[in-house]
């Protein structure tokens, strides 16, 4: 089965990729704004939403996503944007220009990923045992999240994912299981902005240092790339501050 998706708007393509436990549904006000002046593809990430493909990884991920987008411009959030950075290693030819907020190019301590990888899989478990109600209640909590009203959220549009889906997105595609690409940034031949929120220090440091790799080869074919803060916005601050972020993105899609 293909991945799950949805057309909206016209103008130039603007495939957008959800973060963990999301779906395509839960892009809040920010899809609105950008349907305006954008073919939007919203896409249902393996394991999440109506797709299938439980047992994709990260690559895998990537191409199913790529198949069905084409040629576009990319954002993705969190696990979103990761699968995105796979992407556009693979898959650069397709990528008109891409973008991130609350992404990583991987954990390189070893120890590190592998307590990152016990930890997803308890919550892994949790999900399977618990159900995904109770899963999303305890998820919602995290100090990550705290700036975000009911509204944004989204709890009735994630209470479309599948437990079972989630726990293997988990297993599969997790930051644990990602191998590091810091030395392969330097690839990225397409324009491009690692984003994350004001007060998610942890997500502005990933996304300078991102920018930096990428552009560690300077030369007149090398990529743009830049890392802008969003003012007032934790983790999600596509959620929070969504004109924001559809502004940085123009800065690409409407060259």
């Amino acid at each position: 089965m293909a991945l799950a998706f949805e057309l909206r708007g016209q103008g130039p393509r603007l495939a957008m990729v959800h973060g963990f436990a999301q779906n395509r549904l839960c892009w809040g006000k920010l899809v609105d704004d950008l349907a305006t002046d954008h073919e939007l593809v919203l896409l249902d990430a393996p394991g999440h939403g109506e797709s299938q493909h439980d047992d994709a990884d990260l690559w895998e991920s990537a191409q199913l996503l790529a198949d069905i987008a084409g040629p576009a411009h990319y954002f993705g959030y969190s696990m979103g944007g990761r699968m995105l950075v796979h992407l556009a290693l693979a898959n650069s030819e397709l990528v008109q220009s891409l973008t991130t907020i609350g992404a990583t190019a991987g954990t390189e301590d070893q120890s590190d990923r592998s307590e990152r990888i016990a930890a997803d899989e308890e919550i892994a478990l949790r999900l399977l045992s618990d159900g995904l109600a109770d899963f999303l209640h305890g998820w919602e909590e995290m100090p990550m999240f705290g700036d975000l009203t009911d509204e944004m959220w989204g709890r009735n549009e994630r209470l479309t994912n599948r437990a079972a889906g989630l726990a293997a997105s988990l297993r599969r595609c997790g930051s644990g299981r990602q191998e590091p690409l810091w030395d392969r940034l330097d690839q990225l031949s397409m324009p491009c902005q690692f984003l994350a929120g004001e007060d998610d220090q942890k997500f502005r440091d990933l996304a300078e240092r991102m920018a930096s790799h990428s552009n560690r080869l300077p030369s007149e074919t090398a990529a743009v790339a830049t890392a802008p803060v969003i003012l007032g916005a934790r983790h999600a601050a596509h959620l929070v501050n969504p004109v924001a972020v559809a502004q940085q993105i123009r800065r690409f899609t409407q060259l």
